[in-house]
C-alpha cells in the first residue's frame, strides 16, 4: 500500500513525502535535478532518481511498487525557463505525464485489480489570457474558464491537464487534475515571501537594517504549501475522478503586510530601499482561484496564516544562512 510522489525534489513534493512518512505511509519519492536541498529530507524516506522523460524509468518504479496513489508533481515548473527551454519544458511536463499513465496501463495489464488514484499537479498558468480579459482589480476564476496559456510552461500544463483527462475517459485510470495557484513555504525560492524572508535574515546577520523591495502596495493571493498539500491529499480521497479543481488561497495579502510580519517576528524595523528594476509599469491583477468546488467536495479550508508561514520561513533561513 505505497504512495508515489514524483517531483519530490521540489518544494511541494519534498514536504509531501515528509508529511506522508510522518503519517506512517510507505512513500516513495522521485527526483531529478532537484530544486531543493534533498539532504534536508529524512534519510529514511525512499528517494529514487528518475527522469520522467524516459518512460522506462518511471515504469520500473510503478511496476515494482504498484502505488495505490500517485501524486504527479514532477515538472519543469518555471515560466521564465520555459522561454529558454521550450522543448525540455514540453517534454518533461507532457511526455513525463504520458509516461506515468502508460506505466499504470502496463501495470494494470499484469494485475487487473490494480486501480490507483493519480492526482496531477496542473497550474493556474493554464488560464493565461483569460485572466487578462476579466475586469476588476480582483479576479476570481472558475474551472470552466477558457484555457489561453501565455508561455510554453502554461501550454505544457494544458497538455498535461488534458492528456490526464484522456487517460481517464479512454482507459479508466482514476485521475484528478489540480490547478494550483500561488503557494509558498520553506525551501521555496524566487517568490516574494522567500525573497523577503531570505533578504531579511541576511540583513539581520550582517547587522544591517535595510530591505530591498519593489512595489509593496501590490496584492497577492498566497497559500502555505502545507495547505496545498492538504488539498491534494483530500482530493485523492474525496475528489471526483476525471474532474478538475482549483487550489487557491482564500486570502489576499498586500506586500507591505508581509514586510510587517517579518519585522514583527524579528523584532526590528527595516529601512526599505526600492529597487527600480523590481517595479512594473502596470501592477498585476489580483488573481484568485474560485475554490467552491474544492471546498464542497472535500471540506478543505485554508488553515495556515501568513504570520505562521513567515515565521517558519525566517527560521528556515536562519538555519540555512551561516
Amino acid at each position: 500500500m505505497s504512495i508515489l510522489v514524483t517531483g519530490a525534489g521540489g518544494m511541494v513534493g519534498s514536504h509531501m513525502v515528509e508529511i506522508l512518512f510522518s503519517k506512517g505511509e510507505e512513500v516513495i519519492g522521485t527526483f531529478y535535478k532537484p530544486t531543493v536541498d534533498i539532504t534536508e529530507i529524512d534519510g529514511n524516506i525512499k528517494m529514487i532518481e528518475c527522469d520522467v522523460r524516459y518512460p522506462n524509468n518511471i515504469e520500473k518504479i510503478i511496476l515494482k511498487y504498484k502505488p495505490t496513489k500517485v501524486f504527479h508533481l514532477a515538472a519543469q515548473s518555471y515560466p521564465t525557463v520555459s522561454w529558454e527551454k521550450p522543448y525540455e519544458t514540453i517534454d518533461t511536463n507532457v511526455n513525463g505525464t504520458i509516461a506515468v499513465f502508460e506505466a499504470i496501463k502496463k501495470a494494470k495489464l499484469f494485475d487487473t485489480k490494480y486501480d490507483p488514484v493519480v492526482v496531477v499537479a496542473c497550474s493556474s498558468a493554464e488560464y493565461g489570457g483569460t485572466l487578462e480579459k476579466l475586469t476588476g482589480d480582483k479576479v476570481y476564476v472558475k474551472e470552466d474558464a477558457e484555457l489561453l496559456p501565455l508561455h510554453p510552461y502554461g501550454v505544457s500544463k494544458v497538455g498535461q491537464d488534458l492528456i490526464s483527462y484522456q487517460y481517464f475517459k479512454n482507459d479508466g485510470i482514476k485521475c484528478i487534475r489540480a490547478r494550483i495557484f500561488n503557494s509558498t513555504g520553506t525551501r521555496k525560492v524566487n517568490d516574494v515571501t522567500s525573497d523577503f524572508t531570505k533578504r531579511a535574515v541576511i540583513a539581520l546577520k550582517s547587522g544591517k537594517k535595510e530591505l530591498t523591495v519593489g512595489n509593496i502596495d501590490s496584492y497577492r493571493a498566497i497559500m502555505d504549501q502545507r495547505d496545498l498539500i492538504n488539498a491534494l491529499l483530500l482530493l485523492s480521497d474525496k475528489g471526483t475522478f476525471g474532474d478538475v479543481y482549483n487550489i487557491s488561497s482564500e486570502h489576499v495579502y498586500q506586500i507591505k503586510e508581509i514586510i510587517k510580519y517579518i519585522e514583527e517576528d524579528l523584532g526590528i524595523s527595516f529601512s526599505l530601499v526600492v529597487d527600480k528594476s523590481l517595479l512594473r509599469s502596470t501592477d498585476e491583477k489580483i488573481i484568485v482561484g474560485d475554490i467552491s468546488k474544492l471546498k464542497s467536495d472535500t471540506g478543505w479550508c485554508q488553515q495556515i496564516t501568513m504570520k505562521e508561514t513567515i515565521h517558519d520561513m525566517l527560521e528556515y533561513w536562519k538555519k540555512k544562512i551561516l
